[in-house]
């Protein structure tokens, strides 16, 4: 038989082109009609008129707002619906995150945050088995990586490369295993992953929503238009599927507000084509879900095609990339970055300050909201920059009231720790060099809180009111500072705080003060002995970079350059740019400004900077910090203008006389690096069609090139800078991306990159802690005058400092008595000779608050043990995946070995000391 399984469904964007808020009580129905508390409803109220029929659910931010206002008679039909199969959650992340703009801690967390809530509710039942990715555009490895890791039997995604689609489909091979890591033991990070045939909607002409217009199934043949033995004929075969099963989704966007009149159809077309069967037919139809269609998959014992590169960029046709979004809302992509940090601070902290945290002098704070905020966001229409402009507004202000939560939180935990409950502020306008307190005061005192594992040097700039600062540590030791002019449309003061010496850096997990006074001691030279960098003097443009450690010396041109977007007012004249796609009208982009106007130039020994103009919408501040052996070039890009009439994709290139033969590098969600080649895709011969748009690859920490000798790496962002755009590219958005900004004439967008050049066997010991560095950022917060005299001005949350090789991805309040952390080895295998290396941790000498009085091991997701997990297995005809053999074992209880790119999770059970 080919058994048809019927998967009813529903796909509700967490945000789009409403709100959250509104599509869940399905409020401003004239922008989409959409109402998700509508659809659980209907769905549940069908269910149970027949225990054949099933329905899947995905997206936990709603479900848990349904939940909380049902009764109990409500959820106790639910959780019989979910003990029976008959309702399955699946994915079951807080949303269905982006895949090429997210970092992995943030979708990590988000998957988190969602199946901690099922598990507590529903139990064993309740644990998805499958991860859903119906309509993020493009999918990245990691992603792959992580559901396997969190335990998931099998991926299935709606949205491919159109070139690659009819390959599979000619070859029968939609159906893979995905092996998603190079580092990981077989078969840790191998995930089945599938293609949907239909995307993520019915058939044509199957569906029967009340948003559809398809012909319902007319069964009474005493009836005009009776179209049973039409529909029944209709009904498609799968050619291009191996086995004698096949996977139909059945539904679609925020569909089934009226369930009923999917079932009632549905039970028809069950009824009527399974009835051919007493004639000789060879077709099953049946209700089912994605967990038992892979079963039956997995049952057929076959053996399947082998992925292990990804699957971007994406193109739905010959002109249509995929990549513009990589960079679309710049500024809302940098904010959820900083709240990621925050909120790692802030869970740290609740872990480390005890009960006090979240009730204590500053009042009732918490993580949850933030959670939740950042649980939204990284949403595929969120962090993306895919939706329409107000429900960006929305995204931002959840951010924002998520950190009013954690910083009474923080508040409370630094009081606590310190001693001293005097008032602090943040000051949240630093970007735009803007803190009152800093700028008003004659003394005042910073607070510095370190979220990473291992010892970092931070450079701090802060706008103040005098030109000549002291600045000294907790020790009353000076460190040193530097005050100078720095250009943002305007002059300021700003005071760098820098010192390279180990009694200034900040430690692991630490609370560190520094206190500042104006005086009038004067600053000496210093020359930096890591980077040399040149600029021409003719143009003032960058000239070359030199790693003084190693002397390799590279001719190295930077500049700023804009594509003109491709225009048009219908999709059939010509496809423009737009929110998602980025088409640029000619292979050459218009540079900004041949030459740039140097303006400032600060040499002092605590940084070298100098300013350059390109425009009055282009700048940009290259600095070298004493003791660092990166370069930083802080740009500054907006208004774009478009008084011309032309849309604009903003640039950056970096031209070098490195012969890279076509090949670079770029990150999969900031964590292990994927080799690329320009106008090339290892699993099909590529027709290039856009030679620019088709090589644009999402960057979220690093991008290298390397040759024999030398190896550049750029940090935290992508060549792609800003976009603004005048049409819509006709993906749904409906609006084009064309960003107001503050004063409403568009919107102004500031971020890093950080250039290195080191030896490639060295490369990865420079980027992979420069990369986490960029992620999880110091907090900075100030008091008025000096610290009270009973304060403790230092305080260390770790015994140690953990191995260079081990990041402390997570550690977060799990219930009263019991807190979840995370270790990951952040070097991949054979990238670094000193650190590629297994490396043991003891859990119970990690912290100095408290006291571990037990540890249990669980999945990635954390809501599974690990030795209770049980995952299906895969034939690939090449090497066939093995049972989990670590190459490096424990070696006691308490030691934990961690093998390159190896997360694992713990649940401790702790007491504050």
């Amino acid at each position: 038989m080919l058994n048809v399984h019927l998967v009813p469904h529903t796909h509700d964007d967490v945000g789009w082109l409403k709100t959250v808020d509104q599509y869940y009580y399905g409020d401003r129905n004239n922008i989409q009609h959409a109402g998700v508390q509508y659809i659980l409803d209907s769905v549940i109220d069908q269910l149970q008129q027949d225990p054949a029929r099933r329905f899947i659910y995905v997206e936990t931010a709603f479900f848990y707002r349904w939940w909380k206002q049902q009764s109990q008679n409500t959820r106790r039909i639910v959780t019989q619906l979910v003990n029976e199969g008959r309702l399955e959650f699946i994915n079951g992340g807080w949303c269905m995150s982006d895949e090429a703009t997210t970092h992995y801690s943030a979708v990590i967390d988000q998957m988190t945050l969602g199946l901690q809530f099922l598990n507590e509710t529903f139990g064993e039942c309740g644990r998805p088995r499958v991860a859903w990715h119906i309509d993020p555009f493009g999918h990245a490895r990691e992603h792959a990586s992580i559901f396997a890791q969190m335990g998931y039997d099998g991926f299935f995604f709606g949205r491919l490369d159109y070139q690659d689609k009819a390959r599979r489909m000619k070859t029968k091979e939609m159906e893979m295993l995905w092996r998603a890591s190079e580092s990981l033991t077989l078969p840790l990070a191998d995930l089945f992953t599938g293609v949907l045939p239909n995307g993520y909607n019915p058939p044509e002409g199957f569906c029967w929503d009340q948003s559809c217009n398809d012909a319902p199934i007319r069964d009474d043949p005493d009836l005009e238009d009776y179209n049973v033995d039409e529909i029944v004929q209709r009904f498609l075969n799968a050619a291009f599927y191996k086995t004698n099963h096949i996977i139909m989704t059945m539904g679609s966007d925020f569909q089934y507000e009226n369930a009923n009149l999917w079932y009632k159809n549905m039970d028809k077309l069950i009824k009527y084509v399974n009835a051919l069967q007493a004639k000789g037919s060879k077709v099953n139809v049946l209700y089912s879900t994605p967990s038992c269609y892979l079963q039956e998959l997995n049952l057929a014992n076959l053996t399947w095609p082998l992925k292990t590169d990804d699957f971007f960029p994406y193109a739905d046709d010959a002109h249509d990339f995929w990549t513009g979004y990589f960079t679309s809302r710049p500024a809302l992509k940098l904010y959820e970055r900083l709240s990621n940090s925050r909120l790692q601070t802030c869970n740290q902290l609740e872990v480390l300050s005890g009960p006090k945290s979240t009730s204590g002098p500053f009042g009732e704070g918490d993580s949850d909201t933030m959670k939740r905020a950042m649980g939204v966001a990284q949403h595929h229409d969120a962090v993306s920059g895919t939706e329409k402009q107000h429900v960006a507004y929305d995204y931002a202000r959840r951010l924002a009231t998520g950190w009013a939560h954690c910083e009474v939180l923080v508040r409370n935990s630094l009081a606590v720790l310190s001693g001293s409950e005097s008032p602090r502020v943040f000051c949240e306008n630093l970007n735009i060099s803007v803190c009152p307190l800093t700028e008003s005061s004659q003394k005042f005192s910073m607070n510095v809180y370190n979220p990473l594992g291992r010892t970092v040097s931070w450079p701090v700039r802060l706008p103040v009111n005098g030109s000549l600062y002291s600045v000294t540590d907790t020790n009353g030791k000076a460190v040193n500072s530097q005050v100078g002019n720095y250009v943002c449309m305007s002059f300021k003061l700003i005071c760098n705080i820098y010192d390279m010496k180990s009694s200034s850096l900040l430690p692991l997990l630490s609370v560190r003060w520094f206190h500042f006074s104006i005086n009038n001691k004067s600053v000496l030279m210093y020359v930096f002995k890591f980077l040399k960098v040149t600029f021409d003097d003719t143009t003032g443009l960058l000239s070359s970079l030199t790693n003084l450690e190693t002397n390799q010396t590279i001719r190295l041109t930077q500049n700023f350059y804009w594509y003109n977007a491709s225009a048009g007012n219908n999709k059939e004249s010509r496809q423009p740019s737009g929110a998602y796609i980025f088409r640029p009208n000619s292979s050459d982009p218009f540079v900004i400004n041949k030459t740039a106007e140097i303006q400032i130039v600060t040499v002092s020994s605590t940084v070298q900077e100098v300013t350059q103009w390109f425009s009055p919408w282009v700048s940009q501040v290259v600095r070298l910090y004493e003791g660092h052996s990166e370069l930083e070039l802080e740009w500054t890009v907006g208004p774009v203008p478009i008084a011309d009439g032309l849309g604009k994709e903003v640039i950056t290139r970096l031209d070098t006389d490195i012969e890279s033969s076509d090949y670079f590098y770029t990150d999969s969600n900031g964590r292990e690096v994927l080799e690329r080649r320009k106008d090339y895709r290892p699993t099909w011969d590529l027709k290039q069609t856009e030679p620019i748009a088709g090589n644009y690859y999402p960057i979220n920490s690093r991008a290298y090139i390397k040759a024999s000798v030398v190896q550049p790496i750029t940090s935290q962002t992508l060549s792609q800078l800003h976009r603004r755009l005048l049409y819509d590219d006709f993906r749904g958005v409906g609006e084009p991306l064309s960003e107001p900004g503050e004063f409403f004439d568009g919107l102004v967008a500031r971020g890093r990159l950080l250039l290195t050049l080191t030896p490639p066997n060295m490369a990865a010991d420079v980027h992979r802690p420069l990369a986490q560095g960029m992620v999880l950022q110091p907090l900075l917060s100030f008091q008025d005058g000096t610290p009270l005299a009973n304060t403790k001005l230092e305080f260390t949350g770790l015994q140690d400092a953990l191995p260079p090789a081990v990041h402390l991805l997570t550690l977060s309040q799990w219930d009263k008595d019991s807190v979840l952390i995370r270790l990951e080895h952040q070097y991949q295998a054979e990238e670094s000779k000193t650190h590629s290396q297994p490396v043991t941790v003891n859990l119970q000498k990690l912290f100095s608050t408290l006291e571990v009085l037990g540890a249990s091991e669980m999945s990635l997701g954390a809501n599974q043990w690990k030795e209770d997990m049980n995952r299906l297995q895969w034939n690939t005809g090449t090497k066939a995946s093995k049972p989990l053999l670590l190459s490096a074992k424990d070696p006691s209880p308490w030691e934990v070995t961690l093998n390159p790119m190896e997360i694992r999770t713990f649940l401790l059970q702790v007491r504050q000391l």
